[in-house]
């Protein structure tokens, strides 16, 4: 299994700053000593184009050489630097090149991305670009060209945080359907309506959450016919994450990653995920999430790499 990473481009934050951005090298690092058989890639950088396909032009710029409206750079939450302008760009170019894996071998990951709170002409919540919405698109198009048959999305995503940002992007979409499970009164508070939006109570532990996923998945496999599927797989519904106000215990986490994989799995459907949000008060807490979705994964890699033989 391939995972693309772009923990290089190291944001220089000010003392307090409260996004982990240490937890990225630190998990390539988990990856790399406890589980060999993921062949960990630097990511690409996306290219204006490829970024075109979602965001408009003058956002593009804006990003790239720090003219941002002060409230819009408020909004995404780090200072501008060379080096948030190309960890966006490679954090997109992460999940195109998975992307891209997993339609050939089933399943490959970006060991950070899930920036779904970016919309077309703006960024927030600590997300500049919005790395799924750039590779769905850019696999239409691309698709688009192999066949008249239109090429179907499903976006599942298990960040605590809704998906702002992707939902207002496919808004209308019939080619994409948006399924996010998140905190009801966690941030954005302002939410934007999805295709499927659970509203989870603060509080809610494995039992419910799981109950909650797997009626999501009926209604998503009843309303939509994806061909590809992209997984967010935040590790903040953890009951110890700083951000989260849910109750996972890493025991439900796996088996929430477990559920996703093998629905994706018994369909054939090929699965891109990223690693979205975590802020463990403890930040081995993230990082013992974030594995724990990579050794689902491989397990699920196996299976295909085992169906291609």
């Amino acid at each position: 299994m391939q995972a693309f990473y772009a923990d290089r481009f190291v944001l220089p934050l000010p003392p307090g700053h409260r996004f982990p951005m240490s937890k990225y090298a630190a998990l390539r690092d988990r990856l790399n000593a406890s589980l060999p058989d993921i062949d960990i890639r630097p990511a690409p950088a996306a290219t204006d184009g490829e970024l075109a396909l979602v965001h408009t032009p003058d956002y593009i710029r804006a990003v790239a050489d720090g003219t941002l409206d002060p409230a819009v750079q408020r909004a995404i939450g780090f200072p501008w630097s060379i080096a948030m302008a190309e960890r966006a760009r490679h954090s997109v170019g992460a999940t195109i090149a998975a992307a891209h894996r997993a339609l050939t071998h089933g399943i490959a990951a970006n060991l950070a991305g899930g920036t779904h709170h970016a919309g077309r002409a703006a960024g927030g919540g600590f997300c500049v670009f919005n790395d799924v919405a750039v590779a769905a698109r850019l696999l239409q198009a691309e698709q688009a060209r192999r066949s008249r048959r239109p090429f179907r999305v499903a976006v599942i995503d298990c960040d605590v945080h809704q998906g702002n940002g992707t939902a207002a992007i496919f808004r209308g979409d019939p080619e994409v359907f948006t399924l996010s499970l998140h905190g009801e009164r966690n941030y954005p508070f302002q939410k934007e309506p999805g295709d499927l939006d659970v509203d989870l109570p603060d509080g809610c532990g494995d039992a419910d959450y799981l109950a909650a996923l797997e009626q999501a998945l009926e209604t998503l496999q009843d309303r939509f016919d994806a061909d590809f599927v992209f997984y967010l797989a935040g590790a903040d519904p953890h009951e110890n994450d700083r951000l989260g106000r849910l109750k996972l215990s890493f025991d439900g986490l796996e088996a929430r990653d477990r559920r996703v994989f093998d629905w994706a799995w018994q369909r054939r459907l090929p699965l891109a995920f990223s690693m979205a949000g975590g802020y463990g008060r403890d930040m081995a807490d993230t990082l013992q999430a974030q594995f724990n979705t990579f050794a689902v994964a491989l397990d699920y890699a196996r299976r295909w790499e085992a169906l291609a033989r």
